[in-house]
């Protein structure tokens, strides 16, 4: 137990694992602990028993344990504690990670146009609507993290502001030119409001607007924008906003910055959604899918 503890410590001051994570971290090893007994001193044939065991367990969750353990053999080596790693006797899950959903570059010309063309008039909530899109496409926030900004997030001198994501993690986000004309177009009109939500740069009556209200404005703004309103949340425009980064040419390791994401894993899923057009550069560009002359 001991092993697994010091392997929880680590998670929690290296990589800024949030509590629920780790909660579920140590349920899956404690659990599997319990069917191969010692997991530090556990040989490959242990664990090839785990296959049986899970073997009613959806694929989402087989693949979450099967990455506990991983992760934990791969902490044991690197402490010295093992000279070996067993976990290639693991089971795989069969089903892959679902793709994310995007917008394609026209949809999201589509979006701004209509946002833009509300917030002309400088009304409130328009514009309040447009420095929500700005920073949800430009910046790559999360929901929780954008509705939660404190206003004294807002950058003065350099184009940054500093955001808390999962895990009390703090990351340096750059906001563009556009973004930054946004709010301060919103702060030019935005209302003090009432006490609670004085401190928030989106206030609502009991503190900042919430998830919900958000999720709400983005539908609301894709039927007027003529745009299907099931496709569009905020995280498909975080997802949008990796995509298209990583389409015109951005490092992997600056995107995983970008997004805050504690494993580079996690932001490899965006080199796969990038793939059909990478298929599609390769037929039309390459030299052998040119069409042969014929003599």
């Amino acid at each position: 137990m001991t092993a697994i503890a010091d392997f929880l410590a680590m998670l929690a001051a290296e990589r800024g694992a949030a509590r629920n994570t780790l909660l579920a971290y140590r349920r899956d090893l404690e659990q599997a602990e319990g069917l191969v007994g010692d997991l530090a001193g556990a040989q490959a044939s242990d664990l090839a028993k785990l296959g049986q065991a899970w073997s009613q367990l959806a694929p989402s969750s087989l693949a979450r344990k099967a990455s506990a353990l991983r992760q934990f053999y791969g902490f044991l080596a690197e402490e010295g504690l093992r000279s070996d790693d067993p976990s290639h006797a693991l089971p795989r899950p069969v089903a892959r990670r679902p793709l994310p959903k995007i917008l394609s570059h026209p949809e999201v010309e589509a979006l701004f146009a209509r946002a833009e063309l509300e917030a002309a008039g400088d009304a409130p909530l328009a514009v309040r609507q447009l420095a929500l899109l700005e920073m949800l496409y430009g910046s790559g926030l999360r929901a929780t993290e954008l509705v939660s900004l404190p206003l004294s997030a807002m950058p003065r001198d350099a184009p940054f502001l500093t955001v808390t994501g999962k895990g009390g993690a703090a990351r340096m986000v750059p906001v563009s030119g556009r973004a930054k004309t946004a709010l301060g177009r919103w702060l030019a009109v935005r209302p003090e409001g009432p006490r609670a939500g004085a401190k928030y740069l989106f206030p609502s009556r009991t503190g900042h607007i919430s998830r919900v209200r958000l999720f709400q404005i983005l539908r609301q703004l894709a039927v007027r924008a003529d745009l299907d309103p099931a496709k569009l949340s905020p995280h498909v425009l975080r997802h949008a906003f990796a995509t298209h980064l990583l389409e015109g040419g951005a490092d992997l390791r600056a995107l995983q910055l970008l997004l805050g994401h504690a494993d580079i894993a996690t932001t490899q899923i965006y080199t796969h959604v990038d793939a059909a057009r990478l298929v599609k550069l390769v037929n039309e560009r390459h030299p052998l899918a040119r069409p042969r002359n014929s003599d």
